[in-house]
């Protein structure tokens, strides 16, 4: 039972994050919310699975044009060292505050998600662009990193607005996002894996991740058939109130 609940959220989740680019943080509240599991077992399967969708993605967009790769790289070198400490700030929290954190962020992600508009305005094409700010893009990608890494929140949902926000269109926004999302969830990944018994959640971390490529790839190339606007505002809804559901159970 606990494998099928596994592979069908990865598929799922998978699938969402192939057609939007988002829902990837709904995996850690899978993992150490509804099945029990430790936050460093949850958080090594989740940021497994970030890697993996970050690089199907980031090859998906880059195919179409929709990616900075210099930029990007810029961001990452923030970001990997921002994950680093992040993995070790969490460590040294006691479990139930990191559980709290993970469903605030998970809160506020979704929030972002639906209030956020995906057009571009021409004042933000002629405004500040962080792409043209190097020691900017550092420390942005050091936050978003560190903030990620701690509460297990998937990459693109916190940077994704936030380069929007800096002047970076949409759709390469979320191409860097996805990208920059390999190298917050690859020392995220390590640290986390180092805490847990690696064979006992290695046959487990296989089949996520099989069932979770499945489903990237099966949305990545339907992304062009579905309303992405409803569906992101469906995914918004959906964590918002899984989010305070929680916070209430953890709270009264």
């Amino acid at each position: 039972m606990l494998y099928f609940i596994i592979i069908i959220a990865n598929v799922i989740v998978g699938t969402l994050v192939g057609l939007t680019g988002v829902a990837g943080f709904l995996l850690p509240m899978l993992y150490a919310g509804s099945l029990g599991m430790s936050v460093a077992q949850g958080l090594s399967l989740s940021f497994s699975a970030f890697v993996l969708s970050g690089i199907l993605g980031a090859i998906n967009y880059k195919k179409v044009g929709n990616m900075d790769v210099p930029f990007g790289i810029r961001l990452s070198i923030g970001s990997f060292l921002g994950s680093v400490i992040g993995v070790q700030l969490n460590l040294i929290i006691p479990e139930e505050k990191v559980k709290i954190l993970l469903y605030v962020v998970v809160l506020l992600s979704g929030i972002s998600i639906l209030i956020r508009k995906d057009k571009e305005t021409a004042e933000q094409k002629q405004g500040f662009l962080i792409k043209d700010h190097f020691i900017l893009t550092l420390i942005l990608g050091f936050v978003t990193g560190g903030i990620c890494a701690l509460s297990g929140a998937g990459g693109p949902v916190l940077v994704m607005p936030l380069l929007v926000v800096f002047g970076i269109p949409v759709r390469t926004a979320v191409g860097v996002a996805l990208f920059n999302s390999i190298f917050i969830g690859i020392p995220a990944c390590i640290g986390y894996m180092t805490n847990c018994d690696i064979k006992a959640l290695l046959p487990i971390m296989i089949v996520a991740l099989l069932a979770h490529g499945i489903g990237v790839y099966y949305g990545s190339v339907n992304a062009v058939k579905i309303n992405q606007k409803v569906l992101k505002k469906g995914i918004a809804i959906f964590s918002i109130f899984i989010a305070i559901w929680k916070l209430y159970s953890i709270f009264f």
